[in-house]
């Protein structure tokens, strides 16, 4: 299988189960199941990839002049929308919509970081130091 494939469903497994993470931290986020949460999970990397840059550019005055705060807007705009395309997966509530997406960035960055230090998702090298 291409590496490329792997790091990218290690990728969406360590989404996933940040998303559960969120799911017990932030009241107003619901996820039903575990496949609910790898489809949020892919719906959350869908969104990031093509909507929130657009969203990103049209707020660029704002977020300048909020000094950065309202990239949170738009983190949780791009959080709430991704929750829109999966049935088992909600968000309501101001907290969910600002916290949520910070929680869950930390918490698949944790992920994300323990799976490359313990080489998980990642080909063999080829050559050896023994």
């Amino acid at each position: 299988m291409n590496n490329n494939i792997i790091s990218y469903l290690v990728t969406t497994l360590a989404t996933a189960l940040g998303l559960l993470i969120v799911d017990l931290a932030v009241p107003g986020v619901d996820i039903a199941n575990f496949p609910a949460a790898m489809l949020a999970a892919v719906a959350v990397g869908g969104v990031n990839s093509t909507i929130r840059p657009v969203l990103a550019l049209l707020s660029l005055p704002i977020n300048f002049l909020s000094l950065g705060l309202f990239s949170l807007v738009v983190n949780g705009a791009c959080f709430w929308m991704a929750s829109l395309f999966v049935p088992g997966f909600t968000v309501s509530g101001l907290l969910a919509f600002i916290l949520g997406p910070v929680i869950l960035s930390f918490a698949s960055t944790f992920l994300n970081n323990y799976f490359a230090e313990k080489k998980i998702g990642q080909s063999p090298s080829l050559t050896s130091n023994s």
